[in-house]
This record gives structure tokens, C-alpha cells and sequence, in this order.
């Protein structure tokens, strides 16, 4: 019978990443952060909180759709806005009729979201920690007290792009729908004979409308030309790489979707350009899409790619920056074309 990846020793532990590393190509922080992430969504999603709690975002693309070849470290989720502010919202009503009614949303979200996270998530991770006897951290972070982080006792580690913490990262203005069912397991499964390792059946955002957060997050990038933060460059990688696969003629044809995000974003994400401008995320999802920033935006951009690509997240061989740039333009062509047409 297979033992537990984490029922053996540090140093069996550390045999187990290094003939993983071997059979595989991926750096051992890699691999082992890999175990984290899958043992995290399924205490997250063997709990009573599945049901209400959507994965999403490029971890999503790479563990459940497996479309992208790059590593995603962190955990994106939602929870049903119909749930957290239930008393200001019904089953037939998740978007607000109005700006003033978002803004009441949206200060009733921030007013419970941590407390929902202290409250009902922590105490599922923590008991799930202690049956499983793993000495591992959790600490609430984020501007807004809007994360959950699990600190674990790393036996390797990288540059430090990537940290030794699964950082669980809630958002509660959406429904997470459309949404389905799908399995997961780590990178490491099947490769080492005799070790099993955590899996996980989380439901998971459709890729469609991850792919049009992404899509309209790069187009604010644009507008704004200005990074938010680190790490932001993995947006512009996931899209090229939706781009090229078998999804992407369902997501240039079906409108649906698109518009669903244009119109939520514009109720509880309005951003401006650097003229001061709201940007018209609808006109972006109807054929004026951009999504290839310019000038020093740009070269931001390759800034943050260059130390994304220096810790080894990437799978196999990625595009040089150029080559990315010249993806995503030649995706936002076929997307405008589409929406035209």
C-alpha cells in the first residue's frame, strides 16, 4: 500500500522531490509547493464550504483545465455572493440594479468577508491541520484581510519568487458560475512508486470566464499602464496560452460570457484610464479590446516576466517576451474580429 507523501520524514520527503525532480524536469520548490496547493483545495472542498466556494484564476487553468504551462502558486476563490450578504441579495439577484446598490454591496462584502474568513475557513484548515498532524502556519493577510495564508516548513527553496506559503486569496462579489466539478492532483502523482499524495474534486470556475477576467484585467493594464503588483505578467502568458488551445474558438464565438464579465466588472470593478476616463469594459468585450500595453508600460511588463521566468515557474520552454507580446496581439485581433463579426 502507497504511504503518504506527508506521513514520511523530512529527509524521505526530500528523496521523494529529488526523483520526482528527475522524472519530471520541475525544481523541487515547485514540486513540493505543488503538494501544498492540492492538499489546501481539498481540505477547502471536502468541507462544508464546497458548495458555496468556486477555484478559479490561473492555478484553475493549470491544475483542473491543465492549459497552461507555466506554475500557479496561489489559490483564487469565490464565494457566493448570495450567501455572504444573503440579506441584500436573492437566488435571482447577483448583480445590483444600480451604482449606489454596488457600492452597498460591495462596503458589505469588504464589512464580512474577513470575519467569514476567520470564522468559518480558518477553523476548516486548522482542524485539518491538526488531523493530518502538519506543522503548518495560518496567518489572514491582504490589504483588505481578504487572504489566508498556509505557511509550511519548506525543505526546498527558489529565488524566492515563489514563497514557502499557499496564499489563499476570497473574493465574495460574484456567484463563481458558471462552475463544474473537476479533479485534481499533484504534479508529483504517478512518478514515485510506493507514495500517494493529496487530491482534490474542488468546483471549478468555467474557463471561459476566467479567461475573460484575465482578458479584461490586461485591458485596464493597458488603459492605466501601471502594474498593480509583482507577479502580474502570468496574465498575458495564461492568455496566449488559452489562445492556443482547444477552448479558445468557444470563447471567440459565445458573447455570453464576455458580456457577463463586462457588465460586472462595470458595477463593482470601474477603473479609470490615465486621462481620467471610466473605461467601458462593454465596448471592450464588443471589438475594442486591447490587451498589448505600450511604451513603459511595456517594458514593465518584460520586467516582470524576466523574474517570473528566473525562478523556473514555467513547464517547458516559454515564449521570449517579444514572442508573448506578438501572441496576445495577434489574440486580440481574432477576439475584436470575432465580436465584429
Amino acid at each position: 500500500m502507497a504511504e503518504s507523501f506527508f506521513a514520511l520524514s523530512r529527509e524521505d520527503q526530500r528523496e521523494v522531490l529529488e526523483k520526482a525532480r528527475t522524472e519530471t524536469g520541475r525544481p523541487t520548490h515547485l514540486l513540493e509547493k505543488d503538494v501544498w496547493v492540492v492538499w489546501t483545495l481539498g481540505a477547502l472542498f471536502d468541507s462544508h464550504l464546497a458548495a458555496d466556494l468556486t477555484f478559479k484564476g490561473g492555478t484553475s487553468l493549470s491544475k483542473a483545465y491543465k492549459v497552461i504551462d507555466r506554475f500557479s502558486e496561489d489559490i483564487d476563490l469565490t464565494y457566493d455572493i448570495r450567501k455572504l450578504i444573503n440579506d441584500l441579495t436573492s437566488d435571482d439577484d447577483a448583480l445590483p440594479t444600480s451604482r449606489s446598490q454596488a457600492n452597498k454591496w460591495t462596503k458589505a462584502v469588504r464589512d464580512r468577508l474577513p470575519n467569514w474568513i476567520a470564522m468559518e475557513v480558518r477553523p476548516v484548515l486548522e482542524a485539518a491541520l491538526a488531523r493530518d498532524h502538519l506543522d503548518a502556519k495560518l496567518v489572514i493577510g491582504g490589504a483588505e484581510n481578504d487572504k489566508l495564508l498556509l505557511r509550511y516548513p519548506a525543505i526546498k527553496h527558489g529565488t524566492g519568487y515563489v514563497s514557502p506559503e499557499v496564499a489563499m486569496e476570497f473574493g465574495s462579489r460574484a456567484t463563481g458560475e458558471p462552475h463544474q466539478v473537476m479533479p485534481v492532483i499533484c504534479d508529483m502523482d504517478g512518478h514515485v512508486q510506493g507514495v500517494s499524495f493529496p487530491n482534490a474534486s474542488p468546483l471549478v470556475m468555467n474557463v471561459a470566464r476566467t479567461f475573460w477576467e484575465k482578458a479584461t484585467a490586461a485591458h485596464v493594464y493597458c488603459a492605466q499602464g501601471r502594474i498593480r503588483s509583482e507577479r502580474y505578467a502570468r496574465h498575458w502568458h495564461d492568455l496566449a496560452a488559452i489562445g492556443r488551445s482547444p477552448h479558445f474558438v468557444g470563447i471567440a464565438s459565445d458573447r455570453a460570457i464576455a458580456n457577463a464579465v463586462a457588465l460586472h466588472k462595470s458595477f463593482f470593478f470601474a477603473e479609470k484610464d490615465t486621462d481620467g476616463n471610466v473605461i467601458n469594459y462593454a465596448l471592450a468585450a464588443a471589438g475594442q479590446l486591447k490587451i498589448v500595453p505600450e511604451g513603459e508600460a511595456r517594458e514593465a511588463l518584460a520586467l516582470d516576466y524576466a523574474n517570473m521566468l528566473a525562478d523556473a515557474v514555467m513547464v517547458g520552454d516559454a515564449l521570449p517576451f517579444d514572442q508573448l507580446m506578438q501572441a496576445c496581439d495577434d489574440l486580440e485581433k481574432q477576439l475584436n474580429e470575432a465580436a465584429a463579426s
